[in-house]
């Protein structure tokens, strides 16, 4: 929302559910309105609200609350404190962010000056029996950190208003083509969103060179240093974690830079420490696959003949 830190659900893994049972739940786009005292939605399901005749109530609910539905902000001039994790941010420029439905979202309403721009919401419901339904998920940015929002242009950001005008026209018409049009329009603005998104991962070189070194920084530090020491897996979720970014908003922008996603440049040097191994040392196939972090080694040998067509054991032997 405007000013908000957004916790993504997932982190909480074994305590999610309990947490999030602790969250207070906006459930629909009628309460929302009410929060921001404004009036009845056109739309039961969907709405576009103007920011700048937004009003946040002084509740608790805003200590820690999750949607029951998809946000979509475009804001400008917002001034506010906002939590990511243990991080803050100053949010005093005009950006887009997307938020999907039960993410773990903070806010200071002692501190929030809403600006001006739009917020965009609408319900899983709304998008029963249409085909965006099925692909909603495939839109990987609902699931960025707020600190990873998409910084638009003058013209960027003017087709993206146009777009939510005629959302918002649509919702007081109210018939058997309003669900098709409005999803139609909704899609449209997803896919401008990754036009735009894929234009910032580009343009930003300088920005995003140095999270490629600071990758390959992580991927050093555990397969060459640490590995023999280390007990867990290196995952995504924790190559991530460890610099400070979404699962998929480093995914993104490895697969753009790269060609290839973080889980696959892990296996990718998995399997070169493997091999190097494997070739040049006299370790067990139990002791390299401990080193590199898994807890069972049929798991290891799986995933090396997976990935070389060979099994560890094969592999060894063809240098003999």
């Amino acid at each position: 929302m405007v000013a908000v830190g957004i916790l993504t659900a997932n982190r909480y893994d074994m305590n999610k559910n309990i947490y999030i049972s602790m969250m207070n739940t906006i459930r629909s786009v009628s309460e929302f309105h009410r929060l921001l005292s404004l009036t009845e939605p056109k739309h039961p399901l969907v709405s576009v609200i103007d920011l700048a005749e937004s009003i946040f109530l002084e509740d608790a609910i805003w200590n820690g609350f999750v949607n029951s539905f998809y946000c979509v902000a475009l804001k400008r001039d917002t001034k506010g404190k906002i939590r990511y994790g243990q991080q803050h941010y100053d949010y005093d420029k005009g950006v887009l962010s997307f938020t999907a439905p039960n993410q773990v979202q903070y806010l200071d309403v002692s501190d929030v000056e809403c600006g001006s721009g739009y917020l965009l919401i609408f319900h899983p419901d709304f998008l029963l029996s249409h085909p965006l339904a099925r692909h909603i998920n495939h839109y990987s940015f609902f699931s960025y950190a707020v600190n990873e929002a998409l910084h638009l242009s003058a013209d960027e950001e003017a087709d993206l208003v146009t777009v939510l005008n005629k959302i918002d026209k649509e919702c007081s018409r109210i018939d058997k083509y309003t669900q098709d049009i409005i999803l139609s329009q909704i899609e449209l603005l997803l896919n401008y969103s990754n036009r735009f998104y894929e234009r910032q991962f580009i343009t930003r070189k300088s920005q995003n060179h140095q999270l490629l070194v600071k990758f390959e920084g992580v991927m050093n530090d555990f397969f060459e240093r640490g590995a023999k020491t280390r007990r867990e897996l290196l995952t995504v979720h924790r190559v991530a974690e460890i610099m400070n970014l979404s699962p998929n908003y480093l995914s993104d922008l490895l697969r753009l830079h790269t060609g290839q996603n973080t889980q696959q440049h892990i296996h990718r040097r998995m399997i070169e420490k493997a091999k190097e191994q494997l070739s040049t040392t006299n370790l067990s196939i139990n002791e390299i696959a401990y080193g590199l972090g898994f807890e069972h080694a049929q798991s290891f040998s799986t995933l090396f003949k997976k990935k070389t067509s060979l099994s560890p054991i094969e592999f060894r032997q063809s240098f003999n």
